[in-house]
């Protein structure tokens, strides 16, 4: 971390990055990062492609920093270019999907909770995979990442009501997918 930089808000951040400040965009990479990295990482389900992605996403960030318009918030510009590396690199190899981490899980109990858990989760991760790019794109922004709809819609550059349409079709189709498993328990 940068001193001083701390209590900066993203804008300030981003402004004397598109003026040349190194340090200033070192900053906001130290602060996105994680959030690109998992974005991808939800997207593609590969844990190299998704680092390889995010890398790719703040060398664009910096060739395109002066396209920046400090108007809106930092987080949607740099979700935004996140989700263009995650679809190129998604159109350029077929990832082996696992969206969460086994970190994630909290220690089962019983060895059989925790086979179970598993399978269930790996249905879950299959079913979203299986979405068609651009609903899985919103599911992950919204439900994994906690990104509002505005956030979502300036990150995709798509109008509110289509975020929530690719929303609602996404959560339909994961619960039509995953209604069986659901009632096996």
């Amino acid at each position: 971390m940068i001193p001083g930089t701390e209590l900066l808000d993203d804008n300030p951040l981003a402004i004397a990055a598109k003026n040349g400040d190194r340090d200033a965009f070192c900053e906001l990479v130290r602060r996105y990062r994680p959030l690109a990295v998992n974005v991808v990482y939800r997207m593609c389900g590969d844990a190299m492609l998704a680092e390889d992605a995010a890398q790719t996403a703040f060398l664009r960030a910096w060739e395109h920093l002066g396209s920046y318009q400090p108007r809106g918030s930092f987080r949607p510009w740099i979700l935004r270019i996140a989700v263009h590396a995650a679809i190129d690199s998604l159109r350029s190899q077929k990832p082996e999907a696992d969206l969460q981490d086994a970190s994630d899980q909290p220690a089962p109990d019983r060895v059989e909770e925790s086979v179970e858990r598993r399978e269930r989760a790996q249905r879950v991760r299959r079913a979203v995979m299986e979405l068609p790019e651009a609903s899985r794109m919103v599911l992950v922004l919204k439900e994994y990442q906690d990104c509002s709809y505005r956030e979502i819609s300036e990150a995709l550059d798509i109008p509110i009501g289509t975020v929530m349409s690719r929303l609602h079709y996404a959560r339909t189709v994961l619960l039509q997918t995953l209604r069986p498993v659901a009632e096996e328990k």
